[in-house]
C-alpha cells in the first residue's frame, strides 16, 4: 500500500505539472522545486526509526542541489543551440557529471 500512495504522489505532481504547463512556462518550473521525491524518502527512511541515517538522507538530499543547478545551466545552454531533447540529454550528463564529482571523486581520494 505504501507503494502505491508513493506512485499517487509523484503521478499527481506530474499532472499537475501537466496542467500548468497550458497556463504558462513559470509554474511548470517552480512546482518541481516542491521536495516530493525527498519527503518520500525522509517518509521512508523516518520509519525506519534510525535518526543519524535521517539525517544522513536529509544532507544527501542537500548536496544533489549543485547538480541540479548543474543540469539547469547546461539545458538553458544547449536549448540555444539543439533540440529540446537533445538539451535535456545534455543537462543529464551534467547532472550525473556534477554528482560524480560530489560523491565519488572524494571517496576515490
Amino acid at each position: 500500500m505504501d507503494l502505491i500512495w508513493k506512485g499517487l504522489v509523484g503521478g499527481g505532481v506530474t499532472m499537475l505539472i501537466a496542467h500548468l504547463s497550458k497556463s504558462g512556462a513559470t509554474w511548470p518550473g517552480i512546482l518541481p522545486l516542491f521536495p516530493t521525491f525527498s519527503i518520500i524518502a525522509l517518509l521512508i527512511m523516518g520509519a525506519r526509526g534510525d535518526l543519524p541515517a535521517l539525517q544522513e538522507t536529509c544532507l544527501a538530499s542537500a548536496k544533489t542541489v549543485p547538480a541540479y543547478l548543474a543540469f539547469l545551466m547546461a539545458c538553458y545552454f544547449a536549448l540555444g543551440v539543439a533540440d529540446y531533447r537533445l538539451a535535456i540529454l545534455v543537462g543529464l550528463m551534467a547532472w550525473a557529471g556534477a554528482l560524480g564529482l560530489m560523491f565519488l571523486v572524494p571517496k576515490l581520494m
